[in-house]
């Protein structure tokens, strides 16, 4: 493993494991919160008793205080978490006491499917369908398709050079991607959207970026259209509704995860990169 993999591995649990520590009223160890979740976590630590505070990996969040009874702001909060996920909403907080089970956490993503249930999954873009079977050309130039990636955890990425969020997001993805370096079943696919390859490549190698890009081999008028495995199109507003949307696919092609829009915190997301790996598949 590299040094670079190990200090990220270390990052995160430190994270998790001073949740208790650090106190309820310490924001920045509440996993996957972007600024506006945080400030609503400290609207929460202002709020009567009682009063919970429930997230979602992904950073979908809710929370509910100075209810008539406990069980009104667990629901409340839970509920609210779960309109904005397609991820299991859990516990952060309960009235002045921090009751996140971070080793759980983790494993959020599953329950993983096995070989026969992914065979009667529908083909789609929600969590637990099998993602649409995209052809590309890989890295190298040789023509393939998603599918031909089975047995590895994939990190499906829709960006392009022209689109502000993503060039934000990519510094941090390039650090993911390094500190992922030796995890041989866990394949980032970087695939750049209406422009042309050249673009998109020269611009990566003038950032000094080394993720792998995948061609999908977008023509004239045609820039908005990727290509099925089957030869079909298929819209690309139809896989993202805008860009960077990422998916994550289990080594069978289930999704586990998806994100529109720029993802904060992308080393967190390693252990459950990991977890997916070592569980997915079987």
């Amino acid at each position: 493993m590299s040094v670079l993999s190990n200090l990220a591995l270390v990052a995160v649990t430190l994270i998790f494991s001073t949740a208790h520590a650090a106190g309820l009223n310490d924001v920045q160890v509440v996993p996957h919160l972007d600024q506006k979740g945080k400030a609503a976590y400290q609207d929460f630590l202002h709020a009567k008793n009682p009063r919970a505070f429930a997230i979602a990996p992904g950073g979908s969040w809710g929370w509910r205080g100075g209810e008539v009874t406990i069980d009104a702001a667990v629901d409340g909060a839970t509920q609210t978490c779960q309109l904005g996920t397609e991820q299991p909403c859990v516990l952060y907080a309960l009235d002045d006491k921090i009751v996140f089970d971070a080793r759980a956490w983790n494993r959020l993503w599953g329950p993983y499917q096995n070989q026969d249930e992914t065979s009667e999954s529908p083909v789609g873009k929600a969590r637990g369908d099998r993602f649409f079977d995209l052809s590309l050309k890989n890295p190298v130039g040789k023509l393939t398709k998603l599918s031909d990636l089975r047995g590895k955890v994939v990190l499906l990425h829709f960006w392009g050079s022209w689109c502000r969020p993503c060039l934000k997001e990519l510094p941090e993805l390039q650090r993911l991607y390094q500190a992922l370096a030796k995890e041989k079943d866990i394949q980032l696919v970087l695939v750049p959207v209406r422009e042309e390859m050249a673009i998109a490549r020269a611009w990566m190698e003038k950032s000094r970026f080394t993720m792998p890009l995948y061609d999908p081999v977008l023509q004239g008028a045609n820039m908005d259209q990727l290509t099925l495995a089957t030869g079909k199109p298929i819209h690309d507003r139809y896989l993202a509704k805008a860009f960077p949307t990422t998916y994550v696919l289990d080594k069978h092609g289930i999704v586990l995860f998806s994100s529109t829009g720029p993802v904060e915190g992308w080393l967190q997301y390693i252990s459950f990169l990991k977890d997916a790996a070592a569980r997915s598949g079987k």
